[in-house]
């Protein structure tokens, strides 16, 4: 009974865990197109909710690398109990909470693989962790993947702005690449569900092999599929405002063709890695292909102050989840009543977090004001109806 309870808990946590990455990386594939004015905030939410649903269904290689990678399960390795799972989860969500109060868009993907490894450290030592698989599909992606797509971005921005350009003072058309920024955030966004939604997954199924309600090495069951799908998309859509005013206009003054480029480069990279299995983070490529487009743009600035600030918080993170990770598995040695401590404590710092965010509440009202300079795509300006001439 008492295993049966930690299992729930853990599940509910998972999925907790998946909304608050679902809005806490929205701004990843709709910050841009929110800052040029290609889409109304609350319709590029809904439309990454959809999107982030569907492709959460298309892939499952990431899930795999967290169920039977980084953390040590089955026949042959060290075996950790769903209590340590549970407290990984509280170091990810503490870490991921307080982020989006600062409007930091760090890493959901390093915050759970933070938690857990600080979890599986203090319950099952260092031999639980397979460090050979957290260095190749963790820590690379991790300096490789902003890296490329900040550059591939840098690149596709130079070649728009220049094919685009114009020397006899004739319109440049370069509006028009909001409507190509519709279709790239979409691409963002799906390629986000393929990524970031398996994390849960993966989570769940280790969860499940843990307690030997599922074989070691399989992939995720259907059920889990779904409800973390569910999740991650219910989460998109609320937005993340926090972290869309910093990604869309922090960091530089978004034009419709830089958008487009960064948007394109970002979806490239999510959706190679998913391929391979690498659980890169979302956020830092987003934010690579953002400064790479500043880059590519002649006249552009990029805030290094502010990208200094989300480079600090790339590095905290994994080490930061894992330090409450690890905190959390020292009660939860308890048994139920160290879960449940764990529970009360993640629920009173959660809710505390939230109290002091409606001090200085960014809404999509607010992001709007600042953000939308450029017009909307959406909105097109009809014709004039011709005058009648008047009869002679």
């Amino acid at each position: 009974m008492d295993l049966t309870l930690i299992v729930v808990l853990v599940i509910a946590l998972a999925l907790f865990f998946d909304f608050t990455n679902g809005f806490h990386d929205t701004a990843n594939a709709m910050a841009t197109p929110i800052a040029t004015g290609a889409l109304r905030p609350k319709v590029a939410v809904g439309l990454a909710a959809i999107l982030n649903l569907i492709g959460a269904f298309l892939s499952t290689e990431v899930a795999k690398t967290i169920s039977g990678g980084i953390i040590r399960e089955g026949e042959g390795g060290i075996a950790i109990g769903p209590e340590l799972i549970f407290a990984g989860l509280i170091g990810a969500i503490v870490w991921n909470m307080l982020t989006w109060l600062l409007g930091l868009p760090s890493s959901s993907s390093h915050a759970l693989f933070g938690g857990l490894i600080g979890a599986a450290l203090v319950g099952a030592g260092v031999g639980a962790i397979d460090f050979g698989v957290v260095l190749s599909k963790v820590i690379l992606p991790a300096l490789l993947a902003p890296l490329t797509a900040g550059l591939v971005a840098y690149a596709a921005t130079k070649l728009a702005y220049a094919i685009t350009r114009r020397y006899d003072g004739k319109p440049d058309g370069r509006s028009g690449f909001r409507y190509a920024q519709i279709f790239s955030s979409s691409l963002v966004a799906l390629s986000h569900g393929t990524n970031d939604a398996q994390k849960t997954m993966g989570v769940i199924t280790l969860t499940l092999i843990a307690v030997g309600m599922q074989d070691a090495g399989t992939a995720p069951q259907l059920w889990v599929v779904v409800v973390c799908a569910i999740a991650i998309a219910l989460g998109t859509y609320m937005g993340g405002w926090r972290i869309i005013k910093t990604l869309g206009t922090g960091l530089t003054d978004v034009k419709p063709a830089q958008g487009f480029a960064a948007e394109t480069s970002t979806a490239a990279t999510i959706l190679a890695s998913s391929h391979l299995g690498f659980a890169l983070s979302t956020t830092q490529v987003a934010s690579g292909s953002v400064i790479g487009s500043g880059l590519g743009r002649r006249g552009s600035k990029v805030r290094w102050r502010t990208a200094g600030r989300i480079g600090i918080g790339w590095l905290m993170t994994l080490p930061a989840a894992a330090a409450v990770g690890a905190l959390a598995a020292l009660v939860a040695h308890l048994g139920v009543v160290g879960v449940l401590i764990d529970a009360v404590v993640g629920v009173a710092i959660i809710l505390t977090i939230f109290i002091i965010s409606k001090r200085n509440e960014i809404s999509h009202r607010t992001v709007v004001s600042d953000v939308a300079h450029s017009g909307r795509a959406v909105k097109i300006k009809r014709n004039p109806k011709p005058k009648r001439k008047a009869r002679s």
